[in-house]
């Protein structure tokens, strides 16, 4: 049987990443202790991590032809992740993300337009992305919200041929409400809050009242909230001393991706969350994967 594949669609940039003993303050000029150029994304990472546990990811954004996308098409390469160009004749430069990881306490500070810029139609969707999705050669589909009419069309679409639909909740942005009733699983972030959503309970609630069967709440270090089909309830993170926490939740999502097609809800967020504490023990959102320790 061929490896599980999975498309995800969303956010593509370029990440330039800098470990600092602290954030300078103003006008300060610092030194940093370790770099890392690579590509990344909320959907683009968590195609990496897929790929990496033994799928076949593909990603659907904008890159273009400007020599900066060059070098996320090269590191997409080097961790066998395809892609489908949404804009390949844009000739802007596509999104560049600025992140500071404080050593010592593994927290990143980011800095970054995102999509915002570089929105398209439904129309921009390469023909054989439906017809890889109608005949089910897409096993499951991941949208982060950073293109939300292609978001939209994508999940509407995939739903409408029984492909499972995993949604990235990073935080709340305009137009989740159309997509959000197509997903099977919407995997939060603490900072999520819909409109008129208060509290963790308050979101669960809103995403019940979508006919969404499977949500999470993850909190960082803190347990991750669940609930689903056969009830709610709470999954341990491993404890640990991080290093990094860039792209933790982004490998959660991918990893989710490849353990739902194995394992019950509960235990493929336990695994997932395995993983995502993995990365947090390296700098960067690369080393993880190479290091053997």
């Amino acid at each position: 049987m061929p490896p599980p594949a999975a498309l995800f669609t969303g956010l593509l940039t370029l990440d330039v990443i800098y470990l600092v003993e602290m954030v300078p303050l103003p006008n300060q000029k610092i030194v940093a202790l370790d770099s890392l150029v690579a590509a990344g994304g909320p959907a683009t990472n968590a195609a990496i991590a897929f790929q990496h546990l033994g799928g076949q990811a593909t990603i659907l954004g904008v890159l273009g032809q400007h020599p900066t996308a060059e070098l996320i098409r090269t590191d997409l390469r080097q961790w066998g992740v395809t892609w489908a160009d949404l804009q390949p004749e844009r000739e802007e430069p596509p999104p560049i993300s600025s992140i500071l990881v404080t050593q010592g306490t593994g927290e990143r500070a980011v800095v970054s337009l995102n999509a915002v810029r570089s929105q398209v139609d439904v129309g921009a969707i390469p023909a054989w992305v439906w017809e890889a999705i109608a005949q089910q050669q897409v096993r499951v589909v991941l949208v982060d919200g950073h293109q939300m009419a292609v978001a939209e069309a994508i999940a509407r679409y995939a739903k409408g041929h029984g492909v499972v639909v995993v949604a990235d909740c990073g935080s709340w942005k305009v137009g989740f409400e159309r997509v959000l009733p197509w997903v099977d699983y919407a995997l939060c972030a603490e900072s999520f809050r819909p409109p008129g959503c208060d509290s963790g309970r308050e979101v669960f609630a809103y995403l019940r009242s979508l006919n969404i069967p499977y949500s999470a709440i993850t909190h960082g270090d803190q347990p991750i909230e669940y609930c689903g089909k056969s009830g709610s309830g709470t999954v341990a993170v491993p404890l640990i001393q991080p290093v990094d926490t860039l792209g933790a939740g982004d490998f959660f999502h991918g990893a989710f991706c490849h353990f739902i097609g194995q394992e019950g809800f509960q235990a493929a967020i336990a695994k997932s969350s395995q993983i995502a504490t993995r990365s947090c023990e390296f700098f960067g959102t690369r080393q993880w994967m190479t290091d053997l320790t």
